[in-house]
């Protein structure tokens, strides 16, 4: 799935299963977009949200009036230390920021408009 034109849309909405209760948690986050996928930061690595995707990677994202489900992998530095250091920029590049964990949201194909978290 390609990542839609988003235009100026500064927010998308991640929504990750809980890893204790499995009910949906929904935040609001910044975001940029490299190569069809997602990227998301976390200040802390402690974050509730960054321990629920490290337990269920299926997540849900809602940004610029698409739906769509996607798969969350946090980005390493000896795995993935390219990605992470363009999407870090990016970031910077857009809000003045980018320290912290990264988390990589690819789309699922063929799940937009679908909901299974």
């Amino acid at each position: 799935m390609q990542a839609p034109d988003l235009g100026p849309e500064q927010y998308l909405y991640l929504t990750t299963r809980g890893r204790k209760s499995g009910r949906p948690r929904e935040i609001e986050i910044w975001f940029t977009e490299h190569e069809g996928c997602f990227y998301v930061i976390a200040e802390y690595d402690t974050s509730h949200w960054i321990q629920n995707v490290r337990t269920h990677s299926e997540v849900r994202v809602r940004v610029g009036g698409q739906n769509f489900e996607a798969r969350a992998r946090v980005l390493s530095e000896k795995n993935d230390g390219d990605v992470l250091r363009t999407v870090q920029e990016l970031s910077r590049k857009k809000y003045g920021w980018g320290e912290g964990t990264v988390v990589e949201l690819c789309p699922v194909p063929g799940t937009t408009g679908k909901s299974e978290i």
